[in-house]
């Protein structure tokens, strides 16, 4: 095994000023073998995953006990790497972050942004699977985000939304930023607002657009809840119009569920959305348009995922959470974006005490990260790697519960070095 020479010379250092800013007193957070503040903390175990992918582990003592976790690095400057995002094969579907690396082949992975896990507010409505916050896979638009009220999640921070993403240009160079949806629905009586594209929950009066990437699972959900409440009720006022070659083919009351056939857009309206969609009949002309539109780029994404900053310009954000400590998963970059951080605990099962969404932050802080997002934790929490010698990906943390929960979506690594 090959130390990273970066994490050799400075490890992990716990600085007062960056625990201080966090309002964690100096010496909360200390290194298992009783490092000073000052005196770093090197990451053990480091493996060669692939040219510019390193693996290592590091133990803290946090404010709730010793904390061990997991952390691959990733040199987006190497032209034999990239990072993409790992989907079952559906937005409304979810698989183990093993078997969605296998498929792919990546050196390394960590489960991505929070999803539609249940369904307990809403009886017989089934849950979807799909994640909260947008997704680019490949350069592809493949889904945006629900309303901040609809997610799933602890608290996000003040002034952040569902629409935040940490994504990777053409350019290989990560960034935080928001994508929202731009899209319209031009049919002979008018043109509407998009208010959603594959997801799992509508604005009300919205109208959304699902494609063959959403999958086989019912739109119900997507009517259920509301603009300030995920457990609000389902609306019946609802109205389903496929389209094809630019023309109506079927219409239906209620949304429907199993596949959506390629070049096919189903259109989903809610309340004032249903309203607009029943003034449509079969073969009638209607044009359907959507994407994703960055806030902060005009650099195309060839990979986002949603998740809410945590660091943001070298500072953790305002208002994040001290107190309460979980099993977590982040990512973070730093060097202007050209060195990518995937974080994960270890879980509960093994007497790991969890981190503080702030703690959290001072870690991806002193890991080198000067940007980072807090991922889904918990029974989700799952970094996975695949080294020169390993068949198949091999589950590096002690994922919650003894065995990895299936997740919407995972950020893999993947390299093409001889």
């Amino acid at each position: 095994m090959t130390r990273s020479s970066r994490w050799e010379r400075a490890g992990i250092r716990w600085g007062a000023g960056a625990l201080a800013a966090l309002g964690v007193a100096a010496g909360t957070l200390a290194g298992a073998s009783g490092a000073t503040a000052d005196g770093g903390l090197p990451l053990d175990n480091v493996e060669q995953l692939a040219q510019g992918v390193q693996y290592g582990q590091f133990t803290v003592t946090a404010s709730h006990g010793t904390v061990h976790g997991h952390v691959i690095s990733v040199d987006l400057r190497d032209p034999h790497g990239r990072v993409d995002l790992l989907t079952p094969g559906a937005v409304a579907a979810r698989g183990a972050v093993s078997a969605l690396a296998d498929a792919r082949q990546a050196v390394g992975a960590v489960n991505g942004d929070f999803f539609n896990i249940t369904e307990d507010q809403h009886p017989g409505v089934a849950p979807t699977g799909s994640s909260d916050g947008p997704e680019i896979g490949s350069g592809r638009d493949l889904k945006a985000a629900v309303p901040d009220a609809q997610r799933f999640g602890p608290a996000m921070p003040p002034g952040e939304t569902t629409h935040d993403v940490l994504g990777v240009g053409v350019d290989r160079r990560a960034r935080l930023d928001r994508l929202d949806l731009e899209g319209d629905v031009r049919t002979p009586q008018g043109t509407y607002p998009l208010g959603g594209y594959n997801q799992y929950a509508l604005p009300q009066g919205g109208i959304g657009a699902y494609t063959a990437g959403w999958g086989t699972v019912s739109r119900q959900r997507a009517v259920c809840g509301s603009d300030t409440s995920r457990g609000a009720g389902c609306s019946t006022d609802t109205y389903e119009v496929a389209v094809s070659h630019g023309r109506v083919q079927s219409v239906a009351d209620t949304p429907g569920a199993g596949p959506i056939a390629p070049g096919t857009t189903v259109l989903l309206g809610r309340d004032a959305g249903a309203d607009s969609l029943r003034a449509l009949h079969v073969g009638d002309h209607v044009g359907v348009g959507e994407g994703l539109a960055a806030a902060g780029t005009h650099i195309p994404y060839a990979f986002a995922v949603g998740g809410f900053p945590i660091l943001r310009d070298g500072l953790p954000l305002a208002g994040l959470d001290a107190k309460t400590a979980a099993t977590r998963t982040a990512a973070g970059f730093g060097d202007d974006g050209h060195s990518l951080y995937l974080l994960a605990l270890d879980g509960s099962a093994e007497s790991n005490a969890g981190l503080s969404i702030a703690e959290l932050a001072t870690v991806m802080q002193q890991l080198g990260a000067d940007n980072a997002v807090n991922l889904d934790g918990g029974g989700s929490t799952t970094l996975v790697t695949r080294g020169p010698d390993d068949p198949a990906a091999v589950v590096r943390n002690h994922p919650s519960g003894g065995a990895e929960r299936p997740v919407a979506n995972a950020i893999g690594v993947f390299s093409t070095a001889p």
